[in-house]
């Protein structure tokens, strides 16, 4: 029999370890401009979702909402504009639009010629703070940090009130720190809304008590609207008897991963209701007392400096509310 052969293990060359090295550095490189390549893609894929919300009385004839949110308008974004105008074909029963839909000191007159027809239509408005504030170059690392507390409001003022008097003047429902009352095709709808809690502009007290009384005494239904889902805002309209809540502000997480979904709302509402149709409490169901659904839209923009989306493109919704099941 032959005797084993034993080989030593060879120690890399200083010039094949500079290799390895140099391959692994390459390669880190090139999955990071492959991921940028397709973050910044993603976040021109502008996306229309369709979602049934059941919380009209018996025998009601559905009616469309559509939700707008997080539009961060540069008045430049050709595509972002051109995409907002085709939604005007959708002939909404009412637009609810929560917030942020600045992000340049010249964007009020190219956001009023996108939304177009829509302005026409039925709708309520609340503000968020990028309608307030002009964005700051900031790291987008720190968005994945626990919420420190600090706002960003040393920036200059944006055009809000430019805003806010074109919306009022195209009949929209201005809903901040207010509740109020609308007609919507057949039916009397009670609203509420609050200014950005992000913030912390919401005045609850002044919008407290129940959902259908006041203005809304008798309506056929309740609907709450704010700019982000702090669970205190939550808590009160789930409370109060809203039958739905309706805000934005997470951006759906805005880069999110395969598999697992956002990593971060931007405030206290957990990643998993980050986007889309939920309930509030989140284990409540539908009929319990002191409950209400939540939709959270994943918005249509970014921030101007951080175009990025990953497993999470720009959207608008058109929420179709139908009668609840009984």
């Amino acid at each position: 029999m032959p005797p084993t052969e034993i080989r030593a293990a060879r120690t890399p060359s200083p010039a094949g370890a500079l290799r390895v090295a140099a391959t692994t550095v390459g390669l880190g490189v090139a999955c990071g401009a492959a991921a940028t390549a397709y973050g910044l893609w993603e976040a021109r894929q502008y996306t229309l979702r369709r979602v049934a919300l059941p919380v009209l009385p018996a025998g009601s004839r559905p009616l469309t909402a559509l939700h707008l949110s997080d539009i961060h308008l540069v008045p430049t974004q050709a595509r972002k504009l051109a995409w907002l105008r085709s939604l005007a074909e959708l002939e909404p029963d009412l637009v609810v639009d929560t917030g942020d839909n600045l992000a340049h000191p010249d964007a009020v007159p190219a956001l009023l010629d996108a939304l177009g027809g829509l302005l026409d239509r039925p709708g309520v408005h609340v503000r968020g703070s990028n309608d307030y504030f002009a964005p700051s170059r900031r790291n987008p690392l720190r968005y994945l940090l626990p919420d420190d507390g600090r706002r960003h409001t040393h920036t200059p003022q944006l055009p809000w009130r430019d805003m806010t008097a074109a919306f009022d003047d195209a009949g929209w429902v201005d809903l901040t720190n207010r509740r109020a009352s609308l007609r919507v095709g057949d039916l009397d709808v009670a609203f509420t809304g609050v200014d950005d809690p992000h913030l912390g502009y919401d005045d609850l007290d002044a919008v407290a008590g129940p959902a259908r009384s006041g203005a809304g005494d008798g309506a056929d239904l309740a609907l709450a609207v704010a700019h982000a889902p702090y669970l205190r805002v939550l808590d009160q309209f789930a409370s109060d008897g809203y039958d739905a809540v309706i805000a934005g502000h997470t951006h759906g997480g805005q880069v999110c991963l395969p598999f697992l979904g956002a990593i971060t709302t931007n405030c206290d509402l957990e990643p998993a209701r980050a986007k889309g149709l939920h309930r509030h409490p989140a284990d409540s169901r539908p009929g319990d007392e002191g409950s209400s659904w939540l939709h959270v839209s994943a918005g249509l923009g970014t921030a101007p400096s951080v175009r990025l989306r990953t497993f999470c493109r720009p959207e608008a919704t058109l929420l179709t509310l139908v009668p609840r099941a009984d």
